[in-house]
């Protein structure tokens, strides 16, 4: 009896490694969607300046991988389903009045460099980031290469198949969104790279919004070189500190002719620089007001 035992386990056990030799191996989530699909893109940003060592290592690390879940965000999201109004509530008011008291010196040291008002900042920085308590949970890497490598038809065939069946796009549509969005990343990505660099950043250390939108302040990488201030004089411009937060919205807003006294009409159509949403530009005027009162 022992050895009919004995014999059926030995059966088992040479059986389950034939079936381990025929089954794909396993790897963390995205990580199989990476072969193949940035080669294009890494060939480009060398043909563009970057060193190649570096780039093919970047890529080649464990934490790159295609997501093709975050980039179908953008062929679904819709900014008439966003709920600004919840900004606007006794509890979120009252939290940012809480808020420019804790940042009191950083404002007004704005206010007088940059003539952008106080209210203002702290109410983009309450509906974009929610005072920096929630900053996105994708990496902006991962973000930027997936959507730059759309421009690569194989690549963006790929995510058709995947998405097709949820998408509201025509396939029309989705070419036409694809290839647009796929410059515009490929733009970031590049100004991303060049500020990690700068600033002895990980580039895969730094997670955002699905859109590539990073920090307290939501600045994309281009925003970041441009505009974005060392508020706190440490010598570095890190957008997840809020000194540096609240100096580079002021320095955005001046750009694009903030002056102290502004009207509501000329605030506006700033506001929608930072943001092209009418529904964005309005809460945002609004919450300045109920932090006046």
């Amino acid at each position: 009896m022992l050895i009919k035992i004995t014999h059926r386990i030995y059966l088992f056990f040479i059986c389950l490694v034939a079936l381990q030799l025929f089954l794909p191996a396993q790897t963390p989530a995205g990580e199989n969607n990476k072969a193949g699909y940035f080669d294009t893109l890494q060939q480009s940003l060398i043909e563009d300046g970057f060193n190649k060592n570096k780039i093919n290592a970047l890529y080649a690390r464990s934490g790159v991988y295609f997501d093709a879940k975050g980039v179908s965000l953008f062929f679904s999201h819709s900014e008439g389903k966003l709920n600004y109004d919840q900004f606007t509530s006794k509890r979120s008011i009252k939290k940012t009045k809480k808020y420019l008291k804790i940042h009191r010196a950083v404002f007004e040291g704005v206010e007088k460099t940059y003539s952008v008002d106080k209210e203002i900042i702290a109410a983009i920085i309450l509906v974009e980031t929610r005072l920096g308590t929630y900053l996105g949970e994708r990496s902006i890497l991962n973000t930027l290469s997936t959507m730059a490598s759309l421009h690569d038809q194989h690549v963006k065939n790929m995510l058709w198949r995947k998405i097709s069946g949820s998408s509201p796009f025509t396939r029309e549509q989705f070419d036409k969104k694809a290839e647009k969005k796929s410059t515009w990343a490929y733009s970031e990505l590049k100004y991303f790279l060049q500020y990690a660099n700068r600033e002895n950043i990980d580039p895969l250390s730094v997670y955002g919004s699905y859109a590539g939108a990073m920090g307290i302040a939501q600045f994309m990488p281009s925003n970041i070189l441009a505009l974005a201030k060392d508020g706190n004089k440490d010598g570095c411009v890190d957008l997840f500190n809020h000194a540096d937060a609240i100096a580079s919205i002021a320095s955005y807003l001046k750009h694009h002719g903030w002056q102290a006294k502004i009207d509501d009409k000329k605030a506006y159509k700033i506001l929608l620089r930072y943001n092209y949403s009418k529904y964005y530009a309005n809460i945002i005027l609004k919450i300045a007001k109920l932090l006046r009162g």
